[in-house]
């Protein structure tokens, strides 16, 4: 219980950092909403899509590779100046080599079309300063200086957001601003934590160290790019392969394509409440189960572990999936503006599927300890890989049917398989017990409180009643199951003595 408390406590700093981050971000959505046209967001998304795509490639996985050897502190020098130094000198390259690609990728992000080309090297300056950081980070996180690493996170956040309300509404820059706040923010804050880890830039250079690295670290690229395929190629295929009939069938003859990626990408930010949930988590998660790899009782401790994480996603689940259509109306204080813009809402159906599928991400993130204790990180990119083709086939053939809903849904879809799949080869490599059936019943309760909800709002006659029946019933049922086994044995016998 010790070391569940340990992982909470981790869990709860880097999540105050996160919901604060992303509370403070979150306003940019009612700004971006009520500034921009849905085709201008839609740059503004494809732009951020070309930015994940291209992070992946640029870290090299080098932050799992830290956390990996770093843990050992008496070489923990001699590592970070190796890692940070190797991975300086690899992103420089690739920035020169995007400059000179440069004719051939921006057509592809629609930014010659629009008139917007500064914005792809505006992104490379951001990819460059993201990436000198990311050693740094991790040390933070390795020599658990959570605090510290909450409150820079929290600061790029304010800075970002701070220079674009003032360059939208002081100044009345364009989509422009959002890129160039992006790279003053990411430059300032590469140049505090610079200084804040100065002492980490005096170890000596080891070759081998960055090889071995190298060697862990790789395959979490293509396991890397999955994921961004996962999170944002459906931008692309709703851009590109959804005729104008698809959308006037389903949405209306005056909305166009690019509307649609503007209304998605807005709706899709309701998710960030689960991501919010499993980002947390996985700042937490990778240091812990490092630090507790040699302990026998290990196995227990994270068969508890994903028992836990599944009722509190269960709980988030539902708490935005009943409530989705009365979140986006809440006004922000100052700014007489929905948290999403009006013109946004005709994509909230989106937001349950999109939320269970961040849950199926979580039990991603919990199944890769096995995966790293035993170096088996050679699998991911097979995993992460059949994921994002899935996700690319499921798109092309419900896209022109189903719309912005078919997307969701091959995101869904992917998830799941993704999970599954790592699930039996992390069990394979290292056993868990992870009650995979209890815990699929969870999700079952959470998916049918949703199914569920019309009718309980005709039968009680009132959408609030409805809605908090159902998340009041569905809450009850996955805590119950996630009481542990021995305890829940022990209620029933008493109950029926």
């Amino acid at each position: 219980m010790k070391k569940l408390k340990e992982l909470f406590s981790d869990s709860l700093v880097y999540g105050i950092s996160n919901v604060l981050a992303r509370f403070i971000g979150y306003l940019l959505v009612p700004l971006h909403t009520g500034a921009f046209l849905p085709s201008q967001y839609g740059v503004v998304s494809l732009v951020y899509a070309g930015l994940a795509f291209l992070n992946v490639v640029f870290t090299f996985g080098m932050e799992s590779g830290y956390l990996r050897y770093a843990k050992d502190r008496d070489k923990a020098k001699d590592i970070f100046t190796t890692l940070q130094m190797g991975l300086g000198a690899l992103s420089t390259l690739l920035v020169i080599l995007l400059m000179l690609l440069a004719p051939l990728i921006m057509p592809t992000m629609n930014l010659v079309e629009t008139g917007h080309e500064n914005l792809f090297w505006l992104m490379l300056g951001i990819l460059w300063f993201d990436t000198m950081v990311l050693v740094p980070f991790a040390e933070l996180r390795l020599d658990r200086r959570k605090w510290l690493f909450a409150l820079l996170k929290t600061g790029n956040i304010v800075v970002n957001v701070g220079l674009q309300f003032y360059l939208i509404l002081e100044l009345n820059w364009g989509i422009d601003s959002v890129f160039f706040a992006s790279f003053l923010a990411s430059a300032i804050t590469a140049l505090v934590i610079w200084m804040v880890t100065a002492d980490m830039f005096f170890g000596r250079w080891d070759t081998p160290i960055l090889r071995k690295a190298l060697e862990f670290g790789i395959p979490f690229i293509p396991a890397g790019l999955g994921f961004v395929i996962n999170e944002m190629l459906d931008r692309f295929f709703l851009g590109n392969y959804m005729s104008q009939e698809t959308v006037t069938q389903l949405y209306g003859p005056e909305l166009v394509p690019d509307d649609i990626v503007g209304i998605y990408s807005a709706c899709y930010k309701l998710s960030v409440f689960m991501l919010l949930l499993v980002q947390m988590f996985r700042m937490a998660w990778q240091p812990f189960f490092l630090r507790n790899a040699d302990d026998p009782e290990a196995p227990g401790l994270f068969k508890d572990v994903f028992r836990y994480y599944n009722a509190i996603a269960g709980i988030c689940f539902l708490i935005v999936a009943l409530f989705a259509e009365y979140i986006v109306q809440i006004k922000v204080p100052l700014m007489d503006a929905y948290i999403v813009g009006k013109q946004y809402w005709a994509g909230l159906s989106i937001v349950p599927v999109l939320l269970g599928a961040y849950w199926f991400h979580g039990w991603y993130m919990n199944f890769t300890a096995g995966i790293f204790i035993k170096e088996k990180t050679k699998i991911l990119p097979v995993i992460t890989l059949v994921g994002a083709g899935i996700t690319i086939l499921a798109n092309l053939f419900l896209i022109p049917v189903y719309g912005m809903m078919g997307s969701a849904t091959a995101t869904l879809i992917s998830y799941g398989v993704m999970a599954m799949f790592l699930y039996y080869k992390s069990t394979q490599v290292y056993p868990v017990n992870y009650q995979i059936i209890r815990t699929s019943l969870m999700m079952g309760i959470a998916a049918a409180a949703i199914y569920f909800l019309p009718m309980a709002t005709e039968w009680f006659q009132s959408e609030w009643t409805g809605r908090f029946m159902m998340l009041s019933l569905g809450s009850a049922g996955i805590l119950l199951l996630s009481i542990p086994c021995s305890i829940s044995t022990r209620l029933w016998f008493l109950h029926n003595r």
